[in-house]
């Protein structure tokens, strides 16, 4: 999951909590064809302008196509402008949440399977840890050991986690939680532990780490 993906669907979450640009949203989805601006509003009962507002920050922010098109039946010199209409962008009907979930735990096994890579043929405790911490480290996060397992020093997308912060310590988590699923043999579980100056997810260790086998 590169960051630029990540920044867009967060982006289409954050555009989603806004009341009069969700339900925008969920009328163009429902409608199962492109929409035009005039339509969106009567819709939703909202003014025209405040509408074109709102459905062009839904195109911005990925969740919306446009396409044009006209709609009087009309051909030639007198058919007029294409109007611009609006359809729904993504089609699998994943919400986003889940979609960007799913997304980060993909993201973490993808580190995962890198670190064991990096760790060779059957490795021990020490030494897959040590790859997972360089694996890690080379994503941003700064891995450091503290007396409970491992803190993360560093949140490699602060940027967006200063304006959304719930979604990112969970995307955070679900990253960690991929990678400590895919690697194996850790010991090692996340939980969300916020504190300044670190990541909000922590790798603790359980009852089966603290070996070195």
């Amino acid at each position: 999951m590169s960051e630029a993906r990540l920044e867009a669907d967060v982006a289409g979450l954050a555009s989603l909590a806004e009341p009069t640009r969700r339900a925008l949203y969920l009328y163009v989805r429902d409608q199962g064809a492109a929409v035009s601006r005039d339509e969106a509003a009567a819709g939703v009962g909202v003014p025209r302008h405040q509408a074109k507002f709102h459905l062009d920050k839904l195109v911005d922010d990925g969740l919306l196509e446009v396409e044009f098109a006209r709609r009087t039946g009309r051909r030639g010199p007198v058919a007029g402008r294409p109007a611009k209409l609006s359809r729904a962008a993504r089609s699998t009907g994943e919400p986003v949440a889940e979609a960007l979930d799913r997304a980060a735990r993909d993201r973490g096994g993808e580190l995962a399977g890198l670190a064991r890579r990096e760790a060779g043929n059957h490795p021990s405790r020490v030494a897959l840890l040590a790859a997972v911490r360089a694996t890690l480290d080379e994503e941003g996060y700064q891995t450091r050991s503290d007396p409970a397992g491992l803190a993360l020093a560093n949140c490699p997308f602060h940027a967006l986690a200063a304006e959304h912060t719930a979604l990112i310590c969970g995307m955070n988590l679900a990253i960690m939680e991929g990678l400590l699923d895919r690697a194996g043999g850790l010991g090692l579980a996340a939980v969300l532990d916020p504190a300044d100056g670190r990541c909000c997810v922590r790798l603790t260790e359980t009852s089966e780490g603290g070996g070195d086998g």
